[in-house]
């Protein structure tokens, strides 16, 4: 082969290496430049609020819907969500207001749903636990009373009392069908458990009853004697007369008066009708539940409450009782007279304070040397 030719066969084969070097050299420093503008660009400051809704759809609507509350985000951004996954929806929680938008897109990517605690104490009804969810949830009372009504099987009762973390951007109705959900799975497996059936008309007879205990019992451990004291009372036919059962409602931390009494002319009134209220006066606890289907076994009719323990005391006839409301008087007005007391001793004690003090003061003023000083000039 001449000379020529093999020179000019090398020189094509170094031209097209040195193109191939070129070409890869362009690359990587194509891929550079790219990575130090991704990287500058993931990191640059974004503000937000702490807690953000995101809607139900693709990346390419989060991303739409974003830009329409000015968060400026573009095709960068759509790949870096691609890559990390898919982004949630619903209320998400940031836990920040500045963070970079590296951060941002991871967020929104993995971070959970933003929750709410609300607790729905034992005893208390319906009409105040509305209230408190609209006040923490910020939502319409309206909407929540009418969802309520709508599918409540009583006028309370219907949420069981409990601790529940409830998502942001719930609307009303789906809120209230998934508080009554809950309560009606976990009434479904209580009542299964003992009766091995779920009959809803005769489960809600006794959380009614378990209601009046909840009102009633001033602990755990006395609910199934107070139990006791309502199924006495009903087997006699004696009205209940308890003023726990008039605290439904609107009244529930209104202190029931002989007025009260006299004037209230609803069902939940046991001193003016007999057995136990048409609808539970309150949310119970799954202790009161139990309490009202196992009470204790005793003789006792009434009870009052005894003054130095905050529980109760419990009698078999009337002219106990009679005894044990004397004795509850007494203890009450021991326990003015020793409030009393107290607060004059402390009023005392803050006055001879201020006395020692001034004293104290003129004493200083009266030995300076300047005082005197000035006296005999």
């Amino acid at each position: 082969m001449p000379l020529n030719k093999k020179n000019k066969q090398s020189k094509t084969i170094d031209m097209t290496v040195l193109k191939k070097i070129i070409v890869f050299f362009n690359i990587i420093e194509i891929t550079l430049v790219s990575s130090i503008i991704i990287l500058f660009y993931v990191t640059l400051p974004l503000s937000t609020t702490k807690v953000i809704f995101i809607p139900k759809g693709s990346s390419n609507n989060t991303i739409k819907y974003l830009n329409n509350r000015a968060y400026d985000l573009n095709i960068i951004d759509k790949s870096i969500i691609r890559f990390l996954g898919y982004p949630q929806s619903g209320w998400i929680d940031l836990e920040a207001n500045y963070m970079s938008k590296y951060d941002f897109l991871y967020k929104l990517t993995n971070s959970k749903a933003a929750l709410q605690t609300v607790t729905l104490i034992p005893g208390e009804t319906s009409y105040i636990f509305l209230r408190l969810l609209a006040s923490k949830m910020g939502l319409s009372l309206e909407k929540l009373e009418k969802a309520y009504e709508k599918v409540a099987y009583k006028k309370d009762g219907n949420i069981l009392a409990d601790t529940y973390k409830l998502p942001f951007g719930m609307k009303e109705d789906h809120l209230i069908f998934y508080l009554f959900s809950q309560t009606n799975k976990k009434y479904k497996k209580i009542s299964l458990k003992i009766f091995g059936e779920y009959d809803k008309k005769k489960w809600y007879k006794y959380i009614s009853m378990a209601s009046v205990i909840q009102k009633e019992s001033a602990s755990i451990k006395e609910m199934p004697i107070v139990s006791s004291v309502i199924y006495n009372r009903l087997k006699k036919s004696m009205n209940l007369q308890m003023d726990g059962t008039l605290n439904y409602g609107k009244y529930s931390h209104v202190k029931v008066t002989s007025k009260r009494i006299r004037e209230d002319n609803s069902s939940y009134n046991t001193y003016k009708n007999k057995g136990i209220p048409l609808n539970p006066v309150s949310a119970v606890s799954i202790d009161a539940i139990k309490a009202a289907i196992f009470p204790a076994k005793t003789n006792y009719l009434y009870f009052v409450k005894n003054e130095k323990t905050g529980n109760h005391r419990f009698s078999k006839t009337y002219k106990e009782h009679v005894q044990n409301t004397d004795i509850y008087r007494i203890e009450k007005k021991e326990k003015k007279i020793q409030n009393l007391l107290k607060k004059r001793k402390k009023k005392k004690t803050v006055l001879s304070k201020k006395e020692i003090s001034v004293f104290e003061e003129k004493k200083k003023e009266n030995t300076s040397i300047k005082n005197l000083w000035s006296k005999v000039k």
